[in-house]
């Protein structure tokens, strides 16, 4: 029988194993009743927050747009209101920190006209403004449209059918009320009107579409000394590590660059244009196609918003135009900082290697045709560019497709013309095996390097001839 039976048990044992009992009860009782408590309380709250929100989000959507508007001047003009300087200085604290007093003090300054409120222009607004910019104009003809939300920084689904610039404006004043931020609905075209839209800008962003657009403002901020950075196109590209940025003539694989670049010329503007662009050339993605019934309807150039602005329009990936923003406003912030980025990685940085390899190449074809002079050949040191640096990527094109320390480009097949489909890049010693035994001599390839060679090399070819046909269109 157990010693704690009930027989067994003291009177002082018996009460203490009752008040213990009752402790536990007790605490028991008071957990559960906290805890009942604390539910409650997270229910009142919960639905306290939930009305607070549908209260704010109510009083954000005012029915009264001029008192919106009469508010954010206030703020911006330095007023009493939400927004004090110490409250500005708070939002700015990271950029102050990494910038310092006299570079904000310049930023805050300054005035930046954004032309071309779409996927990139939107972008780079959005960033000059979180950053301190605290005046911009917002210059843009086009609508908002579904599709324009893939990529948008401002415009949500209730802006579908307002104006690019509208949307962006009522964003940006969400983001920074002590700002002003301008608009202009309409199209920028040279002459007195568009002349007068730039006065006083310390920068402007060309995130112009249109090229005949583009080149008349790229025309007119050089020849008046305006500060201008212009984007390129992004559409139809996928891969962020090839987007950079460079002086306009100093481009890479960008037919839209090209254009504008042969037009500026024209225009006696050479160069001294900063952009942003990619070396990348897509060569599986198109202009989008029209509807049949379009063509039906009558002359397709019609559904152009204006004259000479495209009615078909190239895919684009959402995030590509936001890198493009986002390389513009660093640049922007940067020079009127007084920390001009003057050390960026230009693609033509390597272009004396790209020479090399050209001139390589014209001595390689004298020697094994045996003719005593160099001859004009087929390719130059931009398509040398695009073949070591995009095709293969600065490898060899045989197995195992190594880093090549001294590159040689060579003619592929003796009997094919000299194009850009038709060379391949090898290391000094294949170079001149190929050079003995394909060229010189009447080995096939596939009988000299084998049948991976020659298969790995064919799907190249392949892939140059569509870059080629997207070059030319």
């Amino acid at each position: 029988m157990s010693s704690l039976s009930p027989s067994n048990l003291s009177i002082r044992q018996t009460l203490l194993l009752t008040a213990l009992a009752t402790s536990l009860g007790t605490t028991a009782a008071i957990l559960s009743f906290q805890a009942l408590r604390r539910e409650h309380r997270t229910e009142r709250l919960k639905k306290q927050v939930g009305e607070d929100v549908k209260e704010w989000e109510r009083t954000q959507n005012l029915d009264d747009d001029e008192e919106a508007e009469g508010r954010a001047e206030r703020w911006a003009d330095g007023e009493s209101g939400e927004f004090d300087e110490g409250l500005i200085r708070e939002q700015l604290t990271r950029n102050y920190n990494f910038l310092g007093e006299e570079a904000m003090a310049k930023i805050r300054k300054s005035y930046v006209v954004v032309v071309g409120c779409g996927g990139v222009g939107s972008w780079a607004a959005l960033m000059l403004l979180r950053s301190g910019i605290s005046h911009l104009l917002l210059i843009d003809f086009d609508m908002t449209t579904l599709s324009s939300l893939n990529r948008h920084a401002a415009a949500t689904l209730e802006d579908v059918g307002s104006p690019k610039v509208l949307a962006t404006q009522k964003f940006l004043k969400k983001i920074a009320p002590w700002a002003k931020v301008d608009i202009h609905v309409g199209l920028w075209k040279k002459g007195q009107e568009g002349e007068d839209l730039l006065v006083g800008a310390d920068w402007v962003v060309d995130a112009i579409d249109n090229i005949d657009t583009k080149v008349d403002l790229l025309t007119y901020c050089r020849k008046q000394v305006i500060k201008v950075f212009s984007s390129m196109g992004s559409g139809a590209k996928m891969d962020p590590s090839r987007i950079q940025i460079a002086d306009l003539s100093n481009t890479n694989e960008d037919p839209l660059a090209r254009k504008v670049r042969q037009r500026l010329r024209l225009n006696g503007v050479s160069g001294g244009i900063p952009v942003v662009y990619s070396t990348e050339t897509p060569s599986d993605v198109k202009l989008l196609p029209l509807p049949e019934e379009e063509f039906q309807k009558g002359p397709v150039s019609e559904l152009s918003p204006f004259d000479e602005f495209r009615v078909r329009i190239l895919p684009v990936l959402g995030p590509l135009p936001a890198i493009f923003g986002l390389n513009i406003a660093t640049y922007i912030l940067l020079s009127l900082a007084g920390r001009p980025l003057t050390e960026y990685a230009e693609i033509k940085n390597r272009k004396k290697a790209h020479a090399d390899l050209e001139r390589k190449l014209s001595e390689r074809e004298a020697r094994w045709k045996g003719l005593p002079t160099l001859e004009r050949i087929g390719v130059d040191a931009t398509d040398m560019a695009f073949v070591y640096e995009d095709l293969y990527n600065g490898r060899s094109s045989l197995p195992s497709y190594v880093i090549v320390p001294r590159p040689q480009a060579v003619r592929w097949e003796k009997r094919k013309p000299l194009t850009v489909d038709n060379v391949v890049i090898m290391d000094m010693k294949s170079a001149e095996k190929h050079e003995r035994e394909c060229l010189k001599g009447d080995q096939t390839v596939e009988e000299v390097w084998g049948k991976e060679a020659v298969a790995f090399v064919t799907r190249k070819s392949v892939e140059a001839r569509r870059v080629m046909e997207y070059t030319r269109n």
